[in-house]
């Protein structure tokens, strides 16, 4: 298997785009080792290239069903690998993705080379199985809300917010002189605030649970518990303390994931890690921030205009 920086050195040498090239033989690589079809969704979250960008060109979105379709547009086995690196993204539009792969593969596996964060951890309950290496993450799935402050958007987790609340009821009742300072510390928020959080909480472990139990643990006679169990699990704001704490391949089957290691398969590994570390030079060298990409190398790329420092 080669490294990141041979692959790195490949493609330098190549030059003229040759990342692309280079990106989709590995890709034909492991599909044809697999015989399944296979994809990738890469994002260049981690990237210090983009630190400046809005969070949205680098997250899952609703547009991403369209990449998605065009990916798998003309496949026709009814197994589907999914390699997976994302912080994750809107609720909403994995929904919708789930929605759709699952009514045209039968099998679907997510493979997480380094991190599937968030809404795409909730991507990754939707398959029959996970695949991790001893460096991979999963985290946690608490939902976030963006609102509009007087110094700008800010993002905070649903639980959080509703716990601030929780915590000035408890506050003014004992003390009813605090009162004005609670007043003015939540009049930042809209009207309808708390039942939006409520909502996007409960939707979250809905989603997650309902999808583990049909799919991960269709098989299982404890699929109820199991699936409601990881699914508050996943959730728990309080538990996991922030939205990017990460979770490893031990802490997740010992939570009741069905999640197997990549190294089990030293030939998987190889092809796998070789597909990402061409994506991830993919966006070292280019302006792509995210894209998705079968083994054919169709798909929809995101070319955002920035300001590259050549690689030292």
């Amino acid at each position: 298997m080669p490294s990141r920086n041979e692959i790195l050195e490949e493609i330098t040498k190549a030059k003229g785009g040759a990342q692309d090239i280079i990106r989709r033989k590995y890709l034909t690589e492991l599909s044809n080792y697999t015989k399944r079809d296979t994809i990738i969704i890469s994002s260049a979250f981690s990237s210090r290239k983009i630190q400046n960008l809005p969070n949205f060109l680098i997250s899952i979105t609703n547009e991403d069903i369209q990449g998605i379709m065009s990916a798998l547009h003309g496949l026709k086995n009814n197994k589907l690998d999914i390699i997976l690196h994302s912080p994750g993204g809107s609720l909403e539009a994995v929904e919708q993705i789930v929605n759709y792969l699952r009514n045209k593969y039968e099998y679907i596996r997510v493979i997480i080379p380094q991190n599937a964060m968030s809404a795409a951890t909730m991507l990754a309950c939707a398959a029959d199985v996970i695949i991790m290496g001893k460096h991979s993450a999963i985290g946690p799935i608490d939902p976030q809300i963006t609102f509009p402050t007087a110094t700008g958007h800010f993002t905070a987790p649903s639980q959080s917010i509703l716990d601030e609340f929780e915590l000035a009821k408890q506050e003014i009742k004992n003390d009813p002189a605090t009162a004005p300072i609670w007043v003015r510390r939540l009049d930042k928020y809209p009207i309808g605030f708390l039942k939006i959080c409520e909502n996007t909480i409960e939707l979250s472990r809905e989603v997650v649970g309902r999808w583990l139990k049909t799919w991960m643990f269709k098989n299982d006679s404890d699929k109820e518990k199991k699936a409601e169990q990881i699914a508050n699990w996943l959730s728990d704001t309080n538990l996991h303390k922030t939205h990017s704490r990460p979770i490893d391949i031990k802490m997740a089957k010992a939570q009741g994931l069905i999640v197997e290691a990549l190294e089990d398969d030293g030939e998987l590994q190889d092809k796998v890690l070789s597909v990402f570390h061409a994506a991830m030079v993919t966006h070292l060298v280019s302006n792509c921030v995210k894209f998705i990409e079968n083994q054919n190398g169709e798909g929809a790329f995101l070319n955002i205009e920035i300001k590259i420092s050549p690689p030292k």
